[in-house]
Parts: structure tokens; C-alpha cells; sequence
């Protein structure tokens, strides 16, 4: 397994739309591998896009730790089919807007349909943390980040800090 370098804004690659993975071969289950390694050697992230390390794959990765227990799970063309209404404000954050936190708003509950990595159409219904992560990964293969979800001015503030952040650590090399 390899772990890929993440992207970050305002690296343009992140804003393209993924394509629609149509071979379900061991190219495939060899990038999943290589971005749950991705996820995990981030250290912090719970769910990573295949933008987010440059491949424009419909591709998404999300491991949500429940009492310390890994529950990896990936989604092939994955989609949203039904909203909840009823929403909720989190605070969010992302590996490709490091150290930048944000409150946005999402559905609830929304319900998925997906591919495994052999191919096998899935659906489940998902709340919580799992709806806003699964929600804000699916906006990556959109080319849409989090900081897209909010005004103006708060964009543009995440975007000079990253730039702080990036300038200050060139510094330090």
C-alpha cells in the first residue's frame, strides 16, 4: 500500500467533477487500499475523497471509529438519492482545508446508493456524523469543498489562513 499525497486548496484539482468508475478490477481495490492508507497516516481525517489525492474517481473512503473500533467502509459511485428535511449545523472540517474549522449545514439523514469494490450495488440510510461525512465526500467528487457552503468572507478567510499556514511552513524548512 502507498499513501498518497493530499491535495489542498487552492490546488485546482480539487474543484473538478469525478467520473464514473466502470471497471471493478484490482486497479480498484488497489486505490482504495492506498487511500484508506491515505486516511489513516493523516492521522486526523475520517472520510477521503479519490480528488482529494488527484484521482478523478467517483471513489470514497470513510472510516468512522466507533469506541476505538475501525468500521472502514468504500463507496463506488456513490449517490444521494433521498434528503432528510429536516437539517442540522456541524462543525466541519477537511483535509484538504487543514486546520480550518466551519460550521455548514446538512441534511440529517439522507439515504445512499453505492458499489462495493466488487461491484455490488448497496443502499443504507445514513444519520449523524456518517450523513455529514458521507454528504461532504460526495460534494469532493462535485468538485465542491466545505468552505464552498459558506459566505463569501468565510471562504476567503480560510483560504488566506491556509496561505499563512503554507508560507509559514516553507519558513520552516
Amino acid at each position: 500500500m502507498t499513501t498518497l499525497e493530499i491535495l489542498t486548496i487552492p490546488d485546482t484539482r480539487l474543484k473538478h467533477k469525478s467520473t464514473v468508475v466502470e471497471s471493478f478490477d484490482q486497479n480498484l481495490k488497489n486505490t482504495i487500499n492506498d487511500m484508506f492508507e491515505t486516511l489513516y497516516a493523516s492521522g486526523n481525517g475520517i472520510g477521503l475523497a479519490a480528488p482529494q489525492v488527484g484521482i478523478k474517481k467517483r471513489i470514497v473512503v470513510i472510516d468512522i471509529k466507533e469506541e476505538d473500533a475501525s468500521n472502514p467502509i468504500a463507496f463506488v459511485n456513490p449517490r444521494i438519492i433521498e434528503f432528510s428535511e429536516e437539517k442540522f449545523i456541524n462543525e466541519e472540517g477537511c483535509l484538504s482545508v487543514p486546520e480550518y474549522f466551519a460550521e455548514v449545514e446538512r441534511s440529517k439523514q439522507v439515504k445512499v446508493e453505492w458499489y462495493n469494490d466488487d461491484g455490488k450495488k448497496k443502499s443504507a440510510t445514513f444519520n449523524g456524523l456518517m450523513s455529514i461525512c458521507i454528504q461532504h465526500e460526495i460534494d469532493h467528487l462535485d468538485g465542491i469543498l466545505f468552505i464552498d457552503h459558506l459566505s463569501k468572507l468565510k471562504r476567503k478567510l480560510a483560504i488566506e489562513k491556509l496561505r499563512k499556514i503554507k508560507k509559514k511552513n516553507k519558513a520552516d524548512e
